[in-house]
């Protein structure tokens, strides 16, 4: 779902700013997290109230983990040659589990979700663009350099992982739309999510993802509006 509602029509957070999908409000106090998420909780009296507060105090370094990883920093729409482009740039921050195996030879690939729509169009309603594009990094022992670029394509050296991680987190010219293709004295807004594509690794290493929070590193969905 794309932003909240207002008598069926969808609001924008604010201008420039980023909006995050399925997020509560910052005010809940913990105990109504704890009722949403955990039905009984409350009873905090007896052994099933015990029981659920030990369960609780054993994922919260799970879910720790399960915070958004790709923090997006920036997304600046741009036209050029009549064409709407984005620049993005976020903090691709690899979990250490992630990163031994990036070490270790294993190549991550990431997932670029976006997204352009109508400010007021409904859930229901075609996005104008609705695109995936992918980014690999990975490391080449024998000639002890980090490689970065997009999938299929060509990609760039890097001596360190820092400076490879750098690279990664700036994207550039990412294609969206031509410019006749907006809806004219409309406003439109892009979404954006950038995930680790769990589906890429090898084989042998995917249930294993499937099960580990360090391995399901997302920034979630954000929303950005579209304008120079």
């Amino acid at each position: 779902m794309n932003g909240l509602f207002d008598g069926g029509r969808r609001v924008l957070a604010g201008p420039g700013s980023a909006r995050r999908r399925g997020a509560a409000p910052a005010s809940w106090p913990w105990r109504l997290w704890l009722r949403a998420w955990i039905p009984g909780a409350h009873a905090s009296r007896g052994p099933r109230g015990h029981l659920w507060l030990y369960l609780l105090a054993w994922l919260m370094p799970a879910l720790a983990l399960a915070r958004p990883a790709f923090q997006i920093e920036a997304v600046t729409p741009r036209v050029q040659d009549d064409q709407w482009q984005m620049d993005v740039r976020f903090t691709p921050a690899l979990s250490p589990r992630a990163l031994e195996a990036l070490d270790n030879g294993v190549p991550l690939t990431l997932e670029i979700h976006y997204q352009v729509r109508r400010v007021d169009d409904w859930v229901w309603d075609a996005s104008l663009v609705d695109r995936r594009l992918r980014y690999e990094i990975r490391y080449q022992p024998l000639a002890e350099r980090y490689l970065v670029g997009p999938v299929p394509g060509a990609g760039q050296r890097y001596v360190t992982r820092d400076a490879a991680l750098a690279a990664l987190g700036d994207l550039r010219d990412l294609p969206l739309l031509g410019q006749g293709e907006l809806v004219t004295g409309a406003k439109h807004e892009i979404d954006l999510k950038i995930s680790l594509d769990i589906e890429e690794l090898p084989l042998p290493l995917r249930p294993l993802a499937y099960l580990l929070p360090s391995w399901k590193l997302s920034s979630g969905w954000t929303t950005w509006p579209l304008q120079p």
